[in-house]
């Protein structure tokens, strides 16, 4: 696998540049890769070619047909016979053909019903269905599903994107929760080495026991151990996150340790994601791609119920053919013709109507679906609403939490130089206010998945 380090693509026009926010690979920057480059992305625009082939498909059987049938019979010097029949035939959309025709035959024991003028023999008619395939029929019914297909497509490239982009939005999310988390365990470690000498120090002045060094070692220990698991999630975070860098020709990218992720998220997320608009007006679902999807079903499976319906029909093919010989094409007479009929019809109809229920059973079942998902999604969109609004509420709390606790770990340091606390007593002040900003490192992320949720819920990655 070939490997390339994202760093360069944003760094390198700032390689000596001091300010750490520099080597910031902000979450717009990553969508914006992800879109571009991610193959299943780009999987997903497929669906709309695949579409647009069914489509030429479809309309292919409205393709003019030429049709030559040759056959001869030669024995012991004698010709037996010589057939040749050819025509040009032309479909049009409600079932009538449009066919001009050339015949010759010669031989000498020819069937006297091939017996033609030696000139052979031309033809112009056309084949009228006045029953079956009239209004409706398969090479109808295969162009009108192939044009709804489209839609169809564009609804299913829409989900199939947007699954795309929350995957790598929760990657992404998740990074940054373990590279908060390693920075703050990296933090209080570091004053925990400096507590802890400090506490020796003391030890060898004797103003403290000796005790009071293991119990500061202990939390060297904790904060160590804390840090070094910390470090770990990041690293396989990162590996997670890589699965969405990409490249064109698709060459998968690797992510530099000098990247560090969005510190203002929060600012910018319900921008990147449009979600903050939706928060202050009413979201209509009207062209949901769920919507459109389902409402692309239904209407190709009208379309089949149609053509099912005609199928009880009978079927009545009338044809009429003027024809003449080559020498004699100027000179209509239209009293040399050919005529046809063609008629079918089964007495009791059960296959077809028992095609029809069908066909209406399967569009009453996706009706159901349409309203059920209508509902559901409504509902979805209101619950994650109240969520974002709740999830601002409780970041409030928690940040005068966090701001409450290091008030008392200050306090406690204090007291502590005067001689009148203890270690003991520091250590569970530093571990609440770890606790609680852990707490809050937890709830920002809350707050950035439940976005990208609104987001997917939403489903509209343009």
């Amino acid at each position: 696998m070939k490997k390339l380090f994202l760093a360069f693509l944003f760094l390198g026009f700032a390689a000596t540049a001091q300010d750490i926010t520099s080597k910031e690979f902000t979450y717009t920057e990553f969508l914006g890769y992800v879109k571009k480059y991610h193959p299943l992305v780009k999987n997903a625009n497929l669906e709309i070619n695949k579409a647009q082939a069914n489509l030429m498909m479809a309309r292919g059987g409205f393709d003019p047909k030429i049709e030559v049938d040759f056959s001869e019979k030669q024995f012991k010097d004698k010709e037996y016979y010589s057939i040749l029949n050819s025509s040009f035939k032309i479909p049009t959309w409600y079932g009538i053909e449009i066919k001009a025709g050339f015949d010759n035959s010669d031989g000498v024991y020819l069937n006297p019903q091939n017996t033609l003028p030696n000139q052979g023999l031309t033809s112009l008619g056309v084949t009228v269905p006045l029953g079956q395939g009239l209004f409706i029929n398969q090479r109808m019914a295969d162009v009108r599903k192939a044009k709804m297909q489209m839609q169809l497509s564009q609804a299913e490239r829409k989900l199939q994107a947007i699954a795309v982009l929350y995957d790598a939005s929760q990657a992404y999310f998740n990074w940054k929760k373990n590279f908060n988390e390693v920075q703050l365990y990296a933090e209080y470690n570091e004053n925990a080495q400096i507590r802890f000498k400090g506490i020796q120090s003391l030890i060898n002045q004797g103003d403290k026991p000796a005790i009071d060094s293991v119990e500061a070692g202990i939390i060297v220990k904790n904060r160590k151990l804390s840090l070094e698991d910390s470090n770990l999630k990041l690293a396989k975070a990162k590996l997670e996150l890589a699965n969405f860098l990409w490249l064109e020709n698709n060459i998968p990218l690797e992510l530099s340790d000098e990247l560090i992720p969005e510190t203002q998220l929060e600012l910018t997320i319900q921008e990147s994601l449009k979600t903050n608009d939706l928060l202050n007006t009413d979201f209509s679902i009207t062209n949901h791609p769920k919507i459109n999807a389902l409402q692309s079903k239904i209407d190709m499976l009208n379309v089949e119920q149609k053509l099912k319906a005609n199928m009880l029909l009978p079927k009545i093919d009338v044809g009429y053919s003027y024809i003449s010989e080559p020498s004699y094409i100027d000179n209509y007479q239209f009293k040399d013709y050919k005529i046809g009929l063609d008629f079918y019809f089964p007495l009791f109809l059960r296959k077809e109507r028992g095609s029809l229920k069908l066909a209406k059973f399967k569009v009453q079942e996706t009706e159901f679906t349409l309203d059920l998902e209508k509902v559901q999604l409504t509902n979805k969109i209101n619950a994650q609403k109240m969520e974002i609004e709740s999830l601002l509420r409780q970041k409030k709390l928690i940040k005068g939490l966090v701001q409450d606790n290091l008030t008392m770990l200050n306090s406690e340091e204090r007291l502590f130089s005067f001689g009148e606390s203890s270690l003991f007593l520091i250590n569970t002040r530093e571990n609440n206010l770890v606790s609680a900003q852990l707490s809050k490192i937890a709830l920002e992320n809350r707050f950035y998945v439940s976005n990208s949720e609104l987001f997917k819920i939403m489903a509209n990655p343009d």
